[in-house]
């Protein structure tokens, strides 16, 4: 199996045209998905306000970087600072949602583990910081592929937790225990929902 070496720039850095198509959808990506996890975080975990603000980072910078690397691909480079943000703030949800529902929970660890598993196969396929094998060379590659979709999956089947829990302390915030801004922006959010 031939490896190609670490620091080899392939076709994601480059402003090739077969590769721009994957870059609009990982904007528009990212547009959706980060957009999801601040309102679900505003939902189920108002409160800790550095954690909003990298998520909302994260949900700016992301997308913008990703367009504006279509005429700068080297700009790229820079998609480490909203990968950086969001996992912060993942992290930080993980280690102090001590309130949340056992699915929640569950939810965040797995959007958790698939936005750092998605930073660690883009720091290998993009920035090349290990060798990658030639079967996984080409961006369309079964391999690569299969890899992503584990990326995606584990996002997705988070969100989806989270977005149960969410639901259910939008219908009854009361019987949460939560802080009381938490509880007041809950009952606020169902109000605005469903006025009396």
């Amino acid at each position: 199996m031939g490896l190609l070496r670490a620091g080899f720039v392939g076709i994601e850095m480059t402003a090739d045209p077969r590769f721009a198509p994957r870059v609009v959808r990982l904007a528009v990506t990212s547009v959706v998905a980060l957009g999801l996890m601040f309102v679900l975080w505003s939902v189920t975990e108002p409160g800790i306000a550095p954690i909003g603000i990298a998520l909302a980072g994260g949900w700016v910078l992301m997308p913008s970087v990703l367009v504006l690397s279509l005429r700068w691909p080297q700009l790229r480079y820079a998609l480490v600072a909203p990968a950086g943000l969001v996992s912060a703030a993942l992290a930080a949800i993980c280690l102090t949602d001590v309130s949340a529902t056992p699915a929640a929970r569950a939810g965040w660890l797995l959007i958790t583990a698939g936005v750092l598993f998605g930073g660690l196969l883009g720091a290998w396929f993009w920035f090349r910081l290990l060798p990658v094998p030639a079967r996984l060379q080409h961006p369309f590659a079964s391999g690569r592929l299969t890899l992503i979709g584990i990326h995606v999956g584990l996002i997705v089947v988070g969100l989806a937790l989270v977005s149960i829990s969410a639901c259910s302390f939008l219908v009854d915030p009361r019987t949460t225990t939560m802080s009381p801004d938490a509880i007041g922006f809950r009952s606020a959010a169902w109000h605005f929902l469903i006025p009396d």
